[in-house]
């Protein structure tokens, strides 16, 4: 099981990708959450499988296809708490 935090940068707010990337986490059985930034990024926490979450990474470097992801950042978590389901969550301010 592993935890990984990710910063999305790009064309990544208004085209779809917060559901998209839901969608293709409980396709996967990755848990965890997706939020847009205030800073026009896009937040995201992945949990599972090393397998699983690296191929969420792989989905999340292309996006759907009105994105346009110009980097991801990625940071292990240790010791994460375990989560349940995927979520999308509000927009902090």
């Amino acid at each position: 099981m592993v935890t990984r935090q990710l910063t999305i940068e790009g064309r990544v707010q208004g085209v779809g990708f917060r559901d998209a990337l839901c969608e293709e986490a409980r396709r996967l059985g990755v848990r965890g959450w997706v939020r847009n930034r205030p800073d026009g990024t896009v937040e995201a926490t992945l949990q599972g499988p090393g397998q699983a979450v690296d191929d969420l990474l792989a989905w999340a470097r292309i996006g759907p296809p009105h994105a346009r992801v110009r980097s991801v950042e990625v940071h292990a978590v240790e010791g994460a708490e375990p989560l349940e389901g995927f979520h999308r969550l509000p927009t902090p301010r």
